[in-house]
């Protein structure tokens, strides 16, 4: 029997604070001693039209918190709470949730649906509530069903499709939901509300429809449906529609010949005459019909040997009439217009697209656009200028260098001068299109660039200039020095035309860096990602004074950063900020000095002030600023070597927390790539650190509340440590073979039809192979005989994914037959009897030597050679 609980409810949302902790505490105290009852008196609260609508709501948040979180290990508990619960009562919890469907209150109705979904998401997939479906579609087709239940019932079908996979419906209930929601969308018979929750619900469940989309009747029928939904009185209805053809743009663009005519036309209106939201839609469906058709191309490439799926080349048929739509677009700035990267209009949309049309057509769409960039280019009006500078930049990648190189060359000093513009929005954009032309056409290592001798002198003085601009216009130059840096970065030994100018461009960027407006457009941000880059990208037998000066300047701004006053978090987070940027730098700096012998003596001479500045900055506790310190602590054990043993008793302790940070699980990654870092550069001298490490890995592994994205890194820590400390690992080798092969166990039973889920298996298993190599090659020549006794599993685990041709990627085969060579290195003669009756291995390596992976086949002869030896 449920409980009476409004009360508590309604403290909990009490102004004064004694009282909603009370209450608060309450709650949690009845979810902690009997969930069932909880669960089941927040139902009878939801459904109930008599309780007050703060009741309500509460209820039906703390019903999705039961039984759902972002957190995975989280939300694999609050499933296990639930599949616990009495299934009489599980019954009565899903039928006050069905029942809610009905009340006249929207948002208990809205919040009903999503709970629903939640509940289906957890049951559908283990074959338990077969009658939901049943149960929503009879709310819809029962005679007098009153407007408001279909349209919460509808609400509630498209959150269910969202939730679950299309694999975990039969089609005869595919069919019956497709039927309903059509149904529901139809003009004649429903309310605005009803069409509207319709549509939005055909959104969800385009992915279950791939059946009905094989059907010529069965598609006709709801192509028929979508388009006259996107012709509503009603926008919201519209945008909807449109975004029902945005997904089937992707999703079904092998059949869409048929329907282009009548597509063309309504999107053509939308984008000419539609309100704002309903444009953006029109548009994004040939940005998605773009996406499409790149892909394709892409396996057309004779690069890719895969066998192409059909290529309709809509783009190019519609090309004259698409690019003019287009462009009529780019005239629709808002004369207010933020430059903040989040924000979305009209103008941006047709930009986006028509970059897209030029990677799709290439060519062809140079003739298109020029006529109106030359008529628009030098308009006393700043919407035309800006248009014309926005639509040349759009149409930088796709067409070929020799259609590019004359119109860029002939229009690079205009652009120049442009940056002077009295408009702000011109100059923008003129600074991004000069950035996308840095990046598009400037590699002088691959024989072209539009930059020479004679012009850069000019060009590095204007961008040097408008750095000084306004915040948005000066991060969009930080881009263009950016991408001009990179072009240079293959010069190799050769001179750079670029270093002439460093000091004068690190100079500008550090200014801009220290710009107290720039906190608002991340120009901050900008300008030292950009610093990073030239550093990086310098030659270094020209820049090594430059740099080795730029080091103490970058170290004495870190130091100031430790006594800015902090009052708010506001502050703290600020400081976090500059810390991660400045400590960014000195990472490059690090690895770029240490990239060579003379001048790796310059980070060894200031490697204990360095290291006492990261270790102040851990004394900050900002995760943030933790992640960069820890990446540019890894490239200073990479510079000191041996030497940086004599940091490890004080850093150790910020090591263990890193491991220990399972709630910010990067900073935990970066921690453990870290101390893989830290193994390469101390061998043996980690030893007196390893029994902990080894401890906190090994518990890690075991713990279901760390983010699974965390655990490939640790076993290939395992092979790291291995290496480092040789026949020492001896003590380690038994609990971590054991985690290893539980891992493997795991990775057997994964859902090969999830992708996501299926990079991550291929993560996990590159690890385990890497640790198996790992610990091999360190027990190589004093203690190979350990390893005989998980010899089996390792070739098992090779044969199983040997097996697996279609979701392993290049990277696992890589690592299975390296394990496989230095088994039989390692190990020797005993394996040889275990080689003879795995007969897959012939077979897998034979696969392997025939692959295009030039480093594929080279491991698979070695590891062929191995074998071989041992078969003599």
């Amino acid at each position: 029997m449920a409980m009476e609980i409004t009360q508590f409810l309604l403290a909990a949302q009490s102004a004064d604070a004694r009282v909603r902790t009370e209450a608060e505490a309450s709650l949690r105290q009845f979810q902690e001693q009997n969930l069932p009852l909880f669960l089941l008196s927040l139902s009878f609260e939801l459904e109930n039209n008599d309780k007050p609508a703060e009741s309500r709501r509460l209820a039906g948040i703390l019903l999705k918190n039961s039984l759902d979180a972002k957190d995975s290990a989280r939300k694999d508990h609050l499933v296990k709470q639930w599949f616990a619960i009495d299934v009489a009562l599980k019954s009565q919890i899903k039928d006050r949730l069905l029942k809610t469907l009905g009340s006249s209150a929207l948002e208990a109705r809205h919040t009903s649906a999503q709970v629903i979904a939640k509940v289906a998401s957890i049951e559908i997939p283990q074959k338990q509530w077969p009658e939901l479906v049943g149960s929503l579609l009879n709310n819809m087709t029962q005679q007098g069903s009153p407007a408001h239940l279909k349209q919460s019932t509808l609400e509630t079908l498209g959150y269910v499709c969202e939730e679950i996979s299309h694999h975990d419906l039969v089609q005869d209930e595919v069919n019956s939901v497709l039927t309903a929601v059509v149904q529901g969308m139809n003009q004649s018979e429903n309310t605005a509300e009803v069409r509207l929750a319709a549509t939005k619900a055909l959104l969800n469940a385009l992915d279950f429809s791939q059946t009905n989309f094989e059907n010529e009747m069965e598609r006709n029928y709801i192509m028929k449906m979508v388009c006259e939904t996107a012709c509503s009185k009603e926008a919201e209805i519209r945008q909807a529609a449109f975004e029902c053809l945005v997904s089937i743009a992707s999703t079904y663009y092998e059949v869409l010949e048929q329907y282009m005519p009548t597509l063309f036309e309504l999107t053509s209106n939308a984008v000419k005459g539609d309100e704002e939201s309903v444009a953006l839609q029109a548009i994004e469906f040939w940005s998605s019909i773009c996406d499409e058709e790149i892909d394709r191309q892409e396996y057309d490439s004779p690069d890719s040997g895969d066998s192409s799926p059909p290529h309709s080349c809509f783009i190019e048929k519609a090309l004259p009439h698409l690019v003019q739509m287009l462009l009529e677009t780019l005239l629709k700035q808002e004369e207010d217009q933020d430059h903040d990267d989040d924000v979305w209009n009209i103008s941006m949309a047709g930009g986006t697209c028509l970059g897209l049309v030029a990677r799709t057509v290439g060519d062809g769409i140079v003739p298109l656009v020029m006529p109106f960039v030359e008529k628009n280019i030098s308009s006393p009006d700043w919407r035309s200028r800006e248009a014309a500078t926005y639509a040349f930049g759009s149409i930088l990648e796709g067409p070929t260098i020799d259609k590019l190189a004359p119109m860029v060359a002939a229009g690079l000093e205009f652009l120049l001068n442009a940056t002077k513009d009295g408009n702000n929005h011109v100059r923008d954009t003129t600074a991004w299109t000069l950035s996308r032309i840095f990046e598009f056409l400037h590699s002088p290592d691959s024989g072209f660039s539009v930059i020479s001798p004679e012009n850069l002198p000019r060009i590095v003085s204007v961008l040097l200039e408008s750095i000084k601009d306004v915040p948005n216009v000066a991060e969009k130059v930080c881009g263009a020095i950016y991408n001009l840096a990179q072009g240079y970065e293959d010069s190799g030994a050769n001179s750079s035309l670029l270093s002439p100018y460093l000091t004068e461009i690190i100079t500008h960027l550090l200014a801009a860096a220290e710009r107290t407006d720039g906190a608002e457009s991340k120009l901050r941000g900008a300008a030292y990602e950009t610093l990073n880059e030239v550093v990086r990208c310098s030659n270094l037998s020209e820049a090594s004074s430059i740099i080795a000066h730029l080091l103490p300047a970058i170290m004495k701004k870190l130091a100031e950063t430790m006594d800015l006053p902090i009052i708010s978090t506001d502050d703290r987070e600020k400081q976090a900020e500059l810390q991660a940027s400045l400590c960014g730098v000195l990472q490059v700096i690090i690895q770029k000095l240490s990239g060579r012998e003379d001048t790796k003596p310059i980070i060894i001479q200031n490697a204990d002030d360095i290291m006492r500045l990261f270790l102040r900055v851990f004394g900050c506790h900002s995760s943030s600023v933790h992640e960069e310190a820890m990446l540019a602590i890894g490239a200073l054990a990479y510079a000191t070597g041996a030497e940086f043993v004599k940091y490890m008793p004080e850093l150790f302790k910020y090591l263990q927390m890193g491991l220990q940070n399972f709630e910010e699980y990067q900073v935990c990654s970066i921690t453990v790539g870290v101390i893989g870092d830290i193994c390469r550069a101390l061998d043996e001298k980690i030893l007196p650190f390893c029994d902990q490490i080894m401890g906190l890995l090994i518990q890690n592994l075991q713990s279901g509340a760390l983010h699974r994205s965390v655990k490939p890194p640790m076993f290939s820590c395992f092979g790291d440590i291995a290496l480092a400390i040789g026949a020492h690992f001896e003590r380690y080798v038994a609990p971590a073979v054991q985690i290893m092969q539980g891992a493997a166990q795991v990775c057997a039973q994964m859902d090969t039809l999830d992708e996501e889920l299926m990079d991550y298996a291929n993560q996990l298993r590159r690890s385990i192979f890497e640790a198996y190599s790992g610990i091999l090659q360190g027990f190589k020549d004093t203690k190979a005989e350990l390893m005989m006794p998980y010899a089996q599993h390792l070739l098992q685990f090779v044969e199983l994914v040997s097996k697996d041709s279609l979701s392993r990627d290049e990277s696992v085969t890589k690592a299975a037959v390296a394990a496989m060579g230095d088994l039989a290195d390692v190990v020797g003669e005993n394996t040889k009897q275990l080689f003879k009756n795995f007969t897959f291995c012939g077979e897998f390596l034979n696969e392997c030597l025939e692959s295009e992976d030039e480093d594929l086949k080279v491991t698979a002869r070695w590891t062929q050679g191995m074998i071989g030896r041992l078969m003599l």
